[in-house]
């Protein structure tokens, strides 16, 4: 069966992605099931998507209560699910409106469109460049890949969409130097993931904060990855005592399911009117629904204390790895968004912990990421460090 599938995939699906030779049949909690009854913990959870896990029960009644009352019918006309959510948003953050689209990418998109308008709508149309950092990523629509600040993302799509300019994450005098009365906007990710999940320093986010209305420019929060409850708190910006002007949401919004969106403060979402912006997809009733549940669960469940406890406890487990095996050159991260530099490439790391039955994943080829389902268990955790010690205590020759 496995072969069967990936073979006709293969042939018909784009080939955009580098899949690992897995088919998954279904999932429960923390749990996978390929097509061949092999089991995996999820460490990846869907790149931090799945933060209440696979197959959660009430988030599926929600869905499957809504499927059976309305599936869609356009941003034409109010549907309840969608205003609910959107209140919640607005009550549970900084922000006073809410723009809903299908993505992250779509999300920041609408964040890069509202910068530009609100800047030109104040008279200011020389004011339209975006300041992003080294490393960064936005997305993959032509906007966000030029906003992002990693070569190999926009690599073969020259000329890439000017009015964007890159500094290095966490260097605010690098910043100062670029700030000038063309800059609309500083967008950041609060903390880095794909960047290979870089913390800033606390007084950098709000240096940046300081910088910006000094400036006169908007602060970005792309909170794609971050959002949600990743870091231990609902916004990985409350860790800093900071406010954005905007802010993007996607991933674990909908816990799997396709859903983006954009927050602002009214005096800056007022850009907006009428025809500005739309989305066809944006916020359907079943989404929305089903995101609605996802937020309430957080809540009902008090699964933000959890991730902090949990956080700290793999954070922990992860250090013992550091001082026991020299190949390991840093651990890192904040909640459950954990990172493990090594001192080698992490491909074949991720390769044995698969072929062991644990899902982890690699970026910037030597950091290992960590963003399993918020619900994960010291018993998972301490499962997946065993078997990490034990590989790398195999190959510790080859790895040093």
């Amino acid at each position: 069966m496995k072969n069967q599938v990936i073979n006709k995939a293969e042939k018909v699906i784009a080939s955009t992605y580098k899949r690992f030779p897995l088919v998954f049949e279904k999932g429960r909690g923390c749990t996978l099931w390929d097509v061949d009854g092999h089991e995996y913990t999820d460490f990846v959870a869907g790149i931090a998507v799945c933060n209440l896990g696979h197959a959660n029960p009430e988030i599926a009644k929600a869905l499957s209560l809504q499927a059976d009352l309305l599936f869609h019918v356009s941003n034409l006309y109010y549907t309840i699910p969608q205003t609910e959510l959107a209140d919640w948003l607005v009550k549970h953050s900084f922000a006073d409106r809410v723009f809903f689209c299908n993505s992250g990418a779509e999300a920041n998109e609408a964040a890069i469109k509202l910068a530009r308008k609100n800047s030109h709508d104040r008279g200011s149309r020389d004011r339209f460049k975006i300041i992003t950092m080294e490393k960064s990523f936005h997305g993959r629509t032509f906007a966000t890949l030029s906003a992002t600040g990693q070569e190999k993302i926009r690599e073969g799509y020259d000329p890439v969409l000017s009015g964007f300019d890159f500094v290095p994450f966490n260097d605010i005098e690098a910043l100062k130097q670029k700030m000038s009365d063309t800059v609309c906007a500083v967008m950041l990710e609060p903390v880095q993931g794909e960047g290979g999940v870089v913390c800033p320093a606390p007084e950098y986010i709000r240096e940046v904060r300081r910088l910006c209305d000094q400036a006169g420019a908007l602060l970005i929060f792309d909170e794609v990855q971050t959002g949600i409850g990743r870091t231990g708190k609902f916004f990985a910006y409350e860790h800093f005592n900071v406010e954005p002007d905007i802010m993007t949401l996607a991933k674990a919004l909908g816990n799997g399911l396709p859903i983006g969106a954009m927050l602002a403060k009214e005096e800056i979402a007022s850009a907006f009117q009428a025809g500005a912006h739309a989305s066809t997809f944006g916020g359907t009733p079943v989404i929305t629904a089903a995101a609605l549940e996802v937020v309430k669960l957080f809540e009902r469940e008090n699964i933000l204390e959890h991730c902090r406890q949990l956080g700290a406890y793999f954070k922990e487990r992860l250090m013992f790895l550091k001082e026991k095996h020299t190949v390991v050159d840093d651990v890192r991260g904040i909640g459950l968004l954990l990172g493990v530099k090594l001192k080698t490439a992490g491909a074949p790391i991720v390769a044995e912990c698969m072929n062991k039955g644990f899902l982890i994943n690699c970026t910037q080829g030597n950091i290992l990421r960590f963003i399993p389902p918020l619900i994960i268990t010291r018993e998972e955790i301490d499962s997946l460090v065993s078997c990490l010690d034990e590989i790398l205590s195999f190959t510790k020759g080859e790895l040093n």
